[in-house]
């Protein structure tokens, strides 16, 4: 028996309301995906799909075995962990005295956890090189509002598809070479201060525009010349 499974659960909604779908994946022993289910919820808000996966996710895992749920949703997070007690305290009532929402799919929830381990862990959503997990249960979630079929690896399905919403790896720039100078230090030119003598043996005169060369400072079209016969 395993001493701890690790999982990650998402729901989505196109339109909120609108097409839902939920997500659950459990992961194997490197927190590799091994197995997977999603399916289709019709017309739901993101919460309902959320607290959906979450309940897919309990049901479908051994409650013998610890439990360590990966999940986006700080809603649902905190409304089977934070609020929770304190709803049940008050007749299923939130402080400002109205029922609660989804409170069918909280009192399943709250079933499903008692007497068992289970750990929470918020992971952002749509991160590059974000958690993998997450990762996958939000690309299976969305792949189930938008097709509304059921999905997963007990159904032979393939991995699902990337999610438009997670941005993509910047492609690595390779180093450029430095471009040959042909022995000139600088391209710039610059008004010479003083009088001088260019390496033609020609001289310059104050206030003319000169260039840098390999020997010194002298005419520009002569470090041209000497570039390009390199």
């Amino acid at each position: 028996m395993r001493e701890r499974v690790v999982a990650a659960c998402d729901g989505a909604s196109k339109g909120n309301p609108g097409p839902a779908g939920w997500a659950w994946v459990v992961a194997d022993e490197s927190e590799t995906p091994a197995r997977w289910e999603a399916g289709p919820l019709g017309k739901a808000t993101n919460n309902v799909a959320e607290l959906t996966a979450l309940e897919r996710l309990l049901a479908a895992t051994d409650p013998g075995v610890p439990l360590e749920v990966r999940m986006d949703s700080q809603y649902a997070m905190k409304a089977v962990t934070t609020w929770l007690p304190g709803w049940k305290r008050n007749g299923w009532k939130t402080s400002a005295g109205k029922p609660v929402a989804n409170q069918e799919l909280v009192v399943r929830i709250d079933e499903l956890l008692a007497g068992r381990s289970v750990e929470f862990r918020y992971v952002p959503a749509h991160q590059v090189d974000g958690d993998k997990l997450n990762d996958f249960a939000d690309r299976a979630a969305s792949q189930a509002a938008t097709v509304q079929e059921p999905a997963g690896s007990g159904l032979g399905s393939p991995e699902p598809p990337p999610s438009p919403d997670t941005p993509a790896k910047a492609p690595r720039r390779r180093p450029t070479a430095a471009k040959k100078s042909g022995g000139a230090s600088s391209a710039r030119t610059i008004k010479a201060k003083f009088p001088g003598r260019c390496v033609c043996g020609r001289s310059y005169a104050a206030g003319e525009s000169i260039a840098k060369n390999a020997q010194g400072w002298g005419h520009p079209e002569c470090r041209d010349q000497a570039a390009s016969n390199v």
